[in-house]
């Protein structure tokens, strides 16, 4: 008979966009098997995540950051998870308060203090303005589209419409994004890799914060933004050069610690 292998993981949320955490310093995980990623973060016959993180080690820095997306491949900047993985880093007792690490869209640095994560993002230097909408990475593509009544907006349809339609197999995430007044916005998002909506997308919150500055719709370089998962917060410096200095700012959250075998 064979013999199982068992995997310990923990479960955190950042805004209702939750991952696999594997604490992956001494190499366990079978990093090239996508279908094993699908699997745990399957929520019908795995665990069940918007993605999956692995937590390693880094020759220069605190750690690095390892990201695959629902679908298994391996993908690029998540916010949300980055500032999870700050969160799981200090309860390892890899950090204390402060943190720097490396992920695939190069290093960050991050604060840590009674379950608010601040993340610093990558500058911003090129938007691209569309009909209704702008373009930017911010670690990862998105397209940011103002509407209206977003709450009945059909966020699966309208965004895997344009995900593909308007960008092809490579894709964009989609944000369609309202204002709430107050210099405040709500966003919901459709994120390529998860391929649906999630409850919160940390770049995308990004993107959104600093495309409505871009189209003058908020003139404050601190802007909240409001998630179907709860709320972030963007600030920035902002110059001739583009946006520098970007920080996201929220709550993250352990869930639970478990273990699965395979």
């Amino acid at each position: 008979m064979e013999t199982k292998k068992s995997l310990i993981f923990y479960k955190y949320q950042g805004t209702g966009n939750d991952f696999v955490m594997v604490d992956n310093r001494n190499d366990i995980f079978p990093k090239s098997d996508t279908e094993f990623v699908a699997h745990l973060c399957h929520r019908r016959f795995g665990i069940g995540a918007d993605g999956l993180i692995l937590l390693e080690n880094d020759p220069t820095l605190d750690f690095k950051m390892v990201y695959y997306n629902a679908d298994g491949n391996e993908g690029s900047m998540c916010g949300n998870g980055g500032r999870c993985l700050v969160a799981f880093a200090n309860f390892l007792g890899v950090i204390a308060s402060e943190a720097k690490f490396n992920a695939v869209d190069g290093e960050h640095s991050a604060t840590v203090e009674a379950g608010i994560v601040e993340l610093k993002m990558g500058d911003v230097t090129e938007i691209k303005t569309k009909p209704n909408a702008y373009f930017l990475d911010t670690g990862s593509p998105h397209h940011v589209q103002l509407v209206n009544e977003l709450q009945n907006l059909d966020v699966f349809k309208e965004g895997s419409r344009l995900r593909y339609g308007l960008y092809g197999e490579k894709g964009s995430n989609i944000n369609f994004v309202e204002s709430i007044g107050n210099g405040a916005f709500a966003v919901r998002t459709y994120e390529r890799g998860v391929e649906d909506e999630t409850l919160s997308c940390g770049t995308g919150v990004t993107a959104t914060a600093i495309a409505m500055h871009k189209a003058g719709k908020v003139s404050a370089n601190v802007v909240d933004i409001e998630t179907q998962g709860g709320n972030l917060q963007v600030r920035f410096t902002v110059d001739t050069t583009g946006y520098s200095n970007v920080y996201l700012k929220g709550p993250a959250t352990q869930v639970f610690k478990g273990e699965i075998q395979w």
